[in-house]
């Protein structure tokens, strides 16, 4: 394995947030980024050294994107697969796009995680209303019906609470196929993020707790506020999950912890993560400069933390109003996106706050803390 040298250049598909990130920590490494992205002014090409107009879609704009870069990456998963096997052929793709189909299907990440010795809740897949009706028979209600490709933020899912909701969620969300999941009864939602580079090497950042509210990630409490053991379970199942997915770059790893204190995986996503945007400010070292280092075979420093933290994601015009005081608030500390409109439901950016390790405030310190951010 060779490194890349300085000055080389790391492609990027997708010009949102995490890809700005990413750039910001590529440049900070020495590294120049160019980005595929639909607008030469998303917040991704805003940092970059360059831009090519485009998508996974566009074979034309695939081939100059690849002329222009060393190693590939992206942003997002909502990508066409096909496309970065095309760009394989060209230049080294990291995560794999094998890596990439697996988890674009629900069934098939499922199905990957249970086969890896990864616990989730119960669930079957779904293709027509009578396979819809048996599948509430045997998993029962309340249930979680989702599409299986290109749900994200709470799209492409209904959850079926009595045998009334069934039919109209089928038909909101049709076109099958689908996935009945059972609705866990969870104490705490938890992530954790791992690196793991091209030899193999990996490391793993602290889990966190994850609060959502309107089904958008709201707040990241670093470190989550559950047991030791919840912790080192959450930890060993990332890393089994990342090495069994062969991931050269970060994996994130979802998790619910029910009331009995058991750990189930919900989804993962092979890239930066919301949830890790807390390390950019608590860590020696990022998510984002993780997941480059793993993509430019860099060596992977330990993940740790120098400080706790409180992570409040700025969603929508509403909380971007809060931009000001923001600014002027001591110990908070700013983060913005660049975006142009802010929509309802759109991340324009997150404020961090620190705390000294290990005194990150119990369950009712903890709501004063957030009072903070209100």
């Amino acid at each position: 394995m060779t490194p890349l040298p300085p000055n080389a250049t790391i492609g990027i598909i997708g010009g949102g947030q995490l890809g700005r990130m990413s750039a910001m920590a590529a440049a900070r490494l020495g590294y120049r980024t160019h980005i595929l992205a639909d607008s030469a002014d998303s917040p991704a090409a805003q940092v970059a050294s360059g831009v090519t107009l485009g998508s996974t879609e566009d074979a034309d704009a695939l081939a100059r994107f690849a002329e222009q870069v060393d190693v590939v990456t992206f942003e997002f998963e909502n990508l066409n697969a096909a496309g970065l096997d095309a760009l394989a052929e060209k230049r080294p793709v990291y995560p794999p796009p094998a890596a990439l189909r697996l988890t674009q299907d629900r069934v098939s990440e499922k199905s990957f995680i249970n086969g890896s010795g990864g616990p989730t809740g119960s669930w079957i897949p779904v293709f027509s209303p009578q396979e819809l009706a048996v599948a509430v028979q045997q998993i029962g209600l309340p249930g979680v019906l989702k599409t299986t490709r290109l749900g994200y933020d709470g799209r492409g899912q209904a959850i079926l609470r009595t045998h009334s909701d069934v039919k109209e969620a089928f038909d909101r969300l049709s076109p099958a196929p689908f996935i009945l999941e059972a609705l866990v009864d969870f104490a705490c939602e938890i992530s954790v993020i791992v690196a793991r580079g091209q030899d193999g090497q990996m490391v793993a950042f602290d889990a966190v707790e994850n609060r959502h509210r309107n089904h958008i990630l709201d707040v990241t409490l670093a470190p989550a506020q559950v047991g030791s053991a919840i912790l080192a379970t959450a930890h060993e199942i990332a890393t089994d999950l990342a090495s069994s997915l062969g991931i050269v770059g970060l994996l994130a790893v979802e998790m619910f912890v029910d009331r009995n204190g058991r750990v189930m995986v919900n989804e993962l996503a092979p890239r930066p993560h919301n949830s890790g945007h807390w390390t950019i400010d608590a860590c020696p070292i990022s998510q984002f400069e993780m997941h480059i280092r793993a993509v430019a075979g860099l060596p992977l420093p330990p993940a740790t933390r120098h400080s706790d933290a409180v992570m409040k994601n700025l969603v929508g015009p509403e909380e971007l109003a809060l931009w000001p005081e923001i600014l002027r608030a001591p110990g908070l500390i700013p983060h913005l996106y660049g975006k142009g409109e802010a929509l309802p439901g759109r991340k324009m950016g997150h404020v961090t706050r620190l705390f000294p390790k290990g005194s990150l405030p119990g369950p009712f310190g903890i709501e004063a803390a957030l009072e903070v951010f209100r």
